[in-house]
């Protein structure tokens, strides 16, 4: 897939997203997508994709075999106790 294309915004401002875009991206009919204006253009994703991004992230700060819930749980476990 080329990373680009040629679009034309019609009267009412709206533009459509080529099929292969949408494809890449796990874009359905229906989906919500989150639009964002960064360095003088316009970016598309959707959450899904946000969410996995944010979870590669935090896996180069979680050593392997940690469970970040378990450890969730079990801190708000003691502050139940406390309290």
């Amino acid at each position: 897939m080329n990373g680009e294309a040629r679009l034309r915004i019609n009267e009412n401002g709206r533009v459509v997203i080529p099929a292969s875009f949408r494809k890449a991206l796990g874009i359905n009919p229906g989906d919500e997508i989150i639009v964002r204006l960064a360095d003088d253009e316009l970016r598309i994703t959707t959450m899904k994709l946000r969410m996995e991004r944010a979870q590669r992230r935090a896996r180069h700060h979680v050593k392997p075999g940690v469970s970040l819930v378990d450890e969730f749980l079990a801190e708000r476990r003691e502050a139940a106790k406390r309290d």
